[in-house]
């Protein structure tokens, strides 16, 4: 109830006995009941206004429609209310003398006359006859709350039954019940965006749009869309539950006829009520984001007098906007960087999970016996560090199990927190000590916030995605929570990623001597498996992508020699063995590439 509205009081031997419940039960009659008198308090609002002042026709039939509505969820409610309050009865006392109705039909009745009294109090200093009543009803009040608690105890005792509390009320359908509205199995998530004037809200579901391919909707849009497919004049005159019921109707549509959205933002979130109504129905899957920002900053950010934005501000929380904070999901402090507001809303957008992954030893990888060894007492000291190092992997061939002595890198993956990094750095110059020059070693050191907040490169992002599907690591904290990388975002990665390897790819090929044959076989390799990532093929080996490369559309087969021939050829001082054909793959290649983005 808002408020200035009544309480409703239930009389103390239902309220001892209410006490007793399980906490799972009585925690679920007290909110049917407090949603029951709420819904009894908007019937009652909506009746006087359709006897009250003049209205259109097409206002009448909205007014009708909510009472019609308000009504089905009314009986809906005090059915779930039984459900409890069935429970208090005796069952073996099945010859007892049976009541007329169920002990919710009489808290029913109970919130009405709670109800009447109060707006017979409130109208007693305009007229008599509301004067004479209001003793009436209280004396009213006291004896259906006498005869209440007498028929709880009465029913507890097994001195009563209870008729079945199935009311079958139709209200126009042609089932048996109003069904309650559920969210679609494809939407699987929303963001709802709320906050006073100039704080943030359109700026913040853009980026999320932007970035992480939500679909962004106004909800006065989609309780347009909801009003004109009811034949609906003024959604807003509906009450809240109903308003959210057709929010919730259009967003499943939208999700049920685009499958592939997995991601939904609704601004701005002006009225706590029917939001509250929206997050019932929804749960988890709808998150409440509330962004504030000092009046001062919300002023200097509009570019507008104050009195402007206190003037929007002054409609917003008549509506309730400043009262959604206390039921959001997560508030935003919105008077810091822009870097920190859109870390906040990536983690939110898609947060972070706990990631099971497969360890291994350095010996497991394949690696010489000297490599390996180095390896394993740099997983040693870092492991020793505690929790500041979250997580260190080779990635890359060693991953895939194709390294190569002489030829392949060490691509290393430290993931550590910012203040331990120091550290890593002392570890990481006994490593390259150890390994002398039997390997080359290309850390990779980013933090646990840069990744949560998916401020990540392609190949970063390719790395994530190669341990989620089981790429060994070296060393894991537990519980240890990473971004979920898909294919369709590597995909998207890779259009990103391509053009600088392309251009990478054509100076090498400028000077293309012997000593650039491993950086220029290695970008033609990572080319194409950019390339095949848009046409949503995944291979791993060299030897593997450049054949599935050679099979794209209007591509003439790349005749490379194989990885083990260009690795031997290097080691052994003789690149310029394969460096041609090395080089006419290449030319074929961005021949091909710059054919394909011809206009």
């Amino acid at each position: 109830m808002t408020q200035n509205s009544p309480l409703l009081v239930l009389p103390p031997s239902l309220s001892r006995t209410v006490a007793a419940l399980p906490n799972k039960d009585r925690s679920r009659l007290d909110d049917t009941i407090t949603r029951l008198h709420t819904v009894n308090g908007r019937l009652w609002d909506t009746e006087d206004r359709v006897r009250g002042a003049l209205l259109s026709a097409a206002q009448v039939a909205d007014c009708k429609r909510e009472i019609d509505q308000l009504n089905a969820e009314r009986n809906l409610l005090a059915e779930r209310a039984d459900e409890v309050l069935g429970s208090l009865a005796d069952a073996g006392r099945a010859d007892a003398p049976l009541h007329t109705e169920t002990l919710a039909s009489v808290v029913d009745r109970l919130s009405v006359l709670t109800l009447r009294t109060w707006h017979s109090e409130r109208a007693a200093a305009r007229g008599e006859l509301a004067r004479r009543r209001v003793p009436v009803l209280h004396g009213q009040r006291e004896e259906l709350c006498a005869a209440l608690d007498a028929l709880v105890s009465d029913v507890v005792a097994g001195r009563r039954r209870l008729p079945v509390p199935a009311r079958f009320k139709l209200y126009g359908r042609d089932d048996a019940a109003p069904a309650e509205i559920k969210p679609s199995r494809r939407l699987r998530r929303v963001l709802a965006f709320g906050g006073l004037s100039e704080c943030g809200k359109s700026t913040s579901a853009e980026f999320v749009q932007r970035t992480c391919g939500a679909q962004r909707f106004k909800i006065g849009f989609l309780l347009r869309q909801a009003a004109h497919r009811e034949g609906l004049a003024d959604p807003y005159a509906l009450s809240p539950r109903r308003q959210a019921e057709l929010l919730l109707g259009e967003l499943n549509r939208f999700a049920d006829a685009h499958i592939d959205t997995e991601l939904f933002t609704i601004e701005s979130v002006h009225d706590d009520a029917s939001i509250a109504e929206l997050k019932r129905l929804m749960g988890d899957a709808l998150q409440i984001v509330y962004l504030d920002a000092s009046f001062a900053l919300r002023v200097e950010r509009s570019g507008t007098p104050a009195q402007a934005v206190a003037a929007k501000d002054e409609i917003k929380m008549s509506r309730g906007a400043h009262q959604v904070a206390a039921l959001a999901d997560h508030v935003i402090d919105n008077t810091g960087s822009i870097a920190a507001l859109r870390a906040r809303l990536r983690r939110i957008a898609a947060p972070p999970a706990p990631t099971a992954l497969r360890a291994a030893t350095p010996y497991g990888l394949g690696l010489p016996a000297a490599v390996a060894s180095a390896t394993a007492d740099f997983t040693d000291a870092v492991r020793a560090y505690g929790p500041g190092v979250r997580l260190a992997a080779l990635t890359g061939s060693p991953g895939e199990g194709n390294w190569i002595a002489g030829w392949s890198d060490l691509d290393l993956l430290v993931i550590a927190e910012h203040e331990a990094i120091g550290r890593v750095h002392e570890a990481l110059e006994q490593y390259r000590t150890a390994l002398g020059g039997a390997a080359s070693l290309g850390p990779t050191l980013v933090t646990p916030g840069e990744l949560t907040a998916r401020r990540l490169t392609p190949r970063l992002a390719f790395v994530l995605h190669q341990l989620q599907q089981g790429s060994p690591v070296l060393h894991a904290a537990p519980s240890l929570e990473l971004p979920t990388i898909s294919r369709g975002e590597l995909a998207f990665a890779a259009v990103r990623e391509l053009p600088q390897v392309i251009l990478t790819m054509r100076r090498l090929r400028a000077d293309a001597g012997p000593t650039a044959l491993r950086q220029l076989y290695k970008h033609l390799v990572l080319a194409c498996r950019l390339l095949l990532r848009e046409h949503n093929q995944w291979e791993s080996g060299p030897d593997r992508i450049l054949a599935a490369a050679s099979r794209m559309p209007g591509l003439t087969a790349l005749a490379t020699p194989s990885l083990a021939e260009i690795s031997s050829a290097w080691r052994d001082g003789e690149a310029e063995l394969v460096l041609k054909p090395v080089t006419v793959a290449v030319d074929q290649l961005l021949t091909w590439y710059a054919a394909q983005l011809a206009a």
